[in-house]
């Protein structure tokens, strides 16, 4: 069955993974009532609706079904099948299909190709299912050795263009993990529940939006080997009220009033790690940037890069009457024009 035939029997049924028997009866009873042939008369769609209501009850109903279901895929009939690269005869290598995941393929000759190595297998480098990494940071860890723990031996990035480990390529494995900006510019250690197990994996400072951090050993066994893959986790980082992200830089927007825009000032501001002082020069423009070097985002390998500082003049909307006095005088004395050249202006 090729990918774009799978039926995803959760989503026909209109309930999650999780969902409890008897959310799956109530679910399967509702939509068949709904459905049924005798309430559509000469309707084909809900005919056909009818029928795959039905097959995914079928299926999520028995829990053996249910359990291989989730297992393999769009594979999972052929679960607790052998296959032997020898043929039946002497020789042949039975390899069983139990504790595989055949939802990563999208046929089951990428699969077989894969197992047998002679194209490159899925998400191999080179091919066109290889899921390469482009400029995406990558960090590398070793576990530790110690019971579902993933939390020492950071050895740097690896090379980021090479995306998954073409060695195990269809025994790595991927997932998303969320921090703070906070957590991700200082480090943090975060426990996570990968399938059925618990690790704690340590995120070193640095990490931007994209980057993935790879936990060696904690991907899926390859049924061949019955070694472990790497897993790969995708950082997302949470939206910041005040700093934002600019290529490698931070940025921000402070306000400044009109009179520290005409005259200069010296200003707070605040970076990751505190508020630091920056000089406005005088006469600084609206959107314009000032660059805070060495107060930015951390590097992984040491280093800082820098924060820019974009100005917004935000005019005064209640004036005392002093304020108003003055603002009328430089009105009236005003020497500068700054649409001068305005009238020079046509298509």
């Amino acid at each position: 069955m090729a990918a774009t035939d799978f039926k995803d029997y959760y989503s026909i049924l209109g309930v999650n993974k999780t969902a409890s028997n008897d959310e799956i009866k109530q679910a399967f009873r509702r939509l068949a009532r709904k459905f049924h042939p005798d309430v559509n008369p000469g309707n084909k769609q809900a005919e056909a609706r009818f029928k795959e209501v039905n097959e995914a009850y079928e299926v999520l109903s028995d829990p053996d079904k249910r359990r291989k279901y989730d297992q393999f895929g769009q594979y999972w009939k052929q679960a607790g099948q052998t296959w032997s690269p020898g043929g039946a005869g002497a020789g042949g290598v039975n390899v069983g299909f139990d504790d595989f995941e055949f939802g990563r393929y999208g046929s089951f000759d990428e699969f077989i190709n894969d197992l047998l190595g002679r194209f490159g297998g899925a998400g191999a480098p080179g091919t066109p299912g290889a899921r390469t990494g482009g400029t995406r940071q990558t960090y590398s860890y070793t576990t530790s050795g110690r019971k579902s723990s993933a939390t020492s031996g950071f050895d740097g990035f690896t090379d980021p263009t090479a995306g998954f480990d073409g060695s195990a390529a269809s025994t790595d494995r991927e997932a998303a993990i969320a921090l703070t900006l906070s957590e991700a510019f200082h480090g943090v250690q975060k426990r996570l529940s990968i399938g059925s197990e618990t690790i704690e994996v340590r995120i070193p400072p640095g990490a931007k939006p994209g980057s993935r951090v790879r936990v060696r050993g904690k991907g899926l066994v390859n049924p061949a080997t019955q070694q472990r893959g790497d897993l790969y986790l995708k950082v997302d980082i949470q939206l910041h009220s005040f700093f934002k992200f600019e290529g490698d830089n931070l940025v921000c927007e402070v306000p400044i009033t009109p009179d520290e825009a005409v005259l200069g000032a010296a200003i707070d501001v605040p970076t990751p790690d505190g508020s630091v002082k920056l000089n406005v020069p005088a006469g600084v423009r609206s959107g314009q940037s000032l660059r805070l070097r060495g107060k930015g985002w951390t590097l992984p390998k040491g280093g800082r890069t820098d924060l820019l500082v974009k100005i917004a003049i935000v005019p005064p909307k209640d004036l005392s009457s002093t304020e108003r006095e003055y603002y009328e005088k430089i009105r009236s004395s005003r020497s500068f024009n700054p649409r001068d050249r305005l009238p020079q202006v046509h298509l």
